[in-house]
């Protein structure tokens, strides 16, 4: 019985000694791990948060940046279609010019055919009456001069026509 109260003893002075110095100890550790974790939790809810902070500043940014393209390529087109417009304008410009310069080098062309047919007549009429005056005076001969004066006024205007369509090719 003596070594069981020795060991009541021990026991007892054990659990006194856990009880004063061992469990406090390990209590404050405990509280200093729990301190720590709940401080790694509000860390990381803090993180989460940040992070979905950034998230919603990204998709914010980016909804931006895609409203900005939209808006340039409106502008883009806007800006394609006015200088579509003008320069279509500056064409019909250019093309009724064209085509008024076009149709005056052609009048002028025709006045000079038809003057340049009216000289020649003149010439092929001097040259007829010169041959009926110079020959005697005869309704055949006349006639044969007449037919020779107007074959040869066919030649030249078929001549003229010719020249002119070449002209307007």
């Amino acid at each position: 019985m003596r070594n069981f109260i020795i060991e009541l003893i021990v026991f007892i002075v054990l659990v006194v000694y856990i009880g004063r110095k061992a469990i406090p100890y390990v209590s404050a550790q405990m509280a200093k791990t729990q301190d720590r974790i709940r401080a790694s939790l509000e860390a990381a809810d803090q993180a989460r948060a940040d992070a979905l902070a950034a998230d919603d500043e990204r998709h914010a940014a980016l909804e931006a940046t895609r409203q900005t393209a939209q808006e340039i390529l409106a502008q883009a087109d806007r800006t394609a279609e006015a200088v579509r417009v003008g320069a279509q304008a500056r064409g019909e410009v250019e093309f009724e010019r064209i085509v008024g310069s076009a149709q005056a080098e052609v009048a002028l062309a025709r006045q000079r055919a038809v003057e340049e047919a009216a000289n020649r007549l003149g010439e092929i009429v001097m040259d007829v009456v010169e041959r009926v005056i110079a020959r005697e005076v005869s309704a055949e001969s006349h006639h044969d001069l007449i037919s020779e004066a107007v074959s040869a006024l066919n030649a030249d205007a078929t001549g003229s026509a010719a020249a002119s369509s070449g002209a307007r090719q």
